[in-house]
């Protein structure tokens, strides 16, 4: 689809407009990461794709012309970060939104997961995430304004359990633990940080939970008896980027279908 009409608002509601403003994503060749970006630009928001792969990016760009701008770049690496927040103010003048979406796992016991494995999934999850945070939200300050969204996880707040990931869980706490710090030395300055935290939404990383028989037990344990959908995080990320969230910084949004009530 080429459609630039898909990519521009209407009539939206003040509180939620994000009409011209830049962001930048992570994560965004795939999964959840092309669901926040193509979220963002249609509500009108001019939207830096960030990924390590460029032909996703470059299709998802093409699907968005003049809205979305592919950025091949590697998160772990302070030179590639840093230009991508050169091009995104280059492009459009400023960085308003950041959604530090990009992450993996490795699912093994822990007894098997080794050092080095586990420093791998925190550098990706965590320090590559501060990264991003410690770049953009010097410009942010500067502007004396911004939002930063970080993508946790409810396994930053509950235990994995059935499925062993001693990494990904502990990347995921330190998220929730840094967005908290990051907004209470921000506050002041005109930008908030807050984290999403999702449930199970397919994904790359989730792709084996939803077809396999230990994945549909595992949501007939939760009170909505299912995965979430792709588009069921737009919501929560348009409130967190727009002024709908203007008195709200330090905090995690919750979107599990239930898993964290019981």
């Amino acid at each position: 689809m080429n459609d630039s009409a898909a990519s521009t608002p209407t009539s939206i509601d003040p509180l939620f407009d994000i009409s011209d403003k830049v962001a930048i994503v992570t994560g965004a060749s795939s999964g959840l990461g092309r669901q926040f970006a193509t979220a963002l630009a249609r509500r009108g928001a001019y939207v830096v794709a960030v990924a390590r792969r460029s032909d996703p990016l470059k299709a998802l760009a093409d699907e968005h012309p003049g809205r979305i701008l592919a950025v091949s770049a590697d998160v772990t690496k302070d030179d590639q970060v840093q230009d991508v927040v050169d091009r995104a103010v280059e492009w459009r003048g400023a960085i308003d939104i950041v959604v530090n979406n990009a992450g993996i796992t490795s699912i093994q016991p822990a007894e098997d997961e080794d050092a080095a494995t586990f420093s791998r999934v925190v550098d990706v999850n965590l320090v590559a995430l501060y990264r991003l945070c410690h770049l953009a939200g010097r410009r942010m300050l500067e502007q004396g304004q911004g939002t930063i969204i970080n993508i946790a996880s409810i396994n930053g707040l509950v235990a994995s359990w059935s499925i062993p990931e001693a990494g990904y869980c502990a990347s995921k706490g330190a998220v929730i633990s840094l967005t908290r710090e990051l907004a209470a030395q921000w506050a002041d300055r005109g930008v908030r940080v807050n984290a999403l935290a999702p449930g199970y939404f397919r994904s790359e990383l989730t792709e084996e939970l939803f077809t396999s028989s230990a994945g549909e037990r595992r949501f007939r344990r939760m009170p909505m008896r299912r995965g979430g959908r792709e588009d069921e995080l737009n919501g929560a990320l348009v409130f967190l980027a727009s002024n709908a969230s203007s008195y709200m910084t330090g905090q995690t949004l919750v979107i599990d279908g239930g898993w964290t009530s019981v």
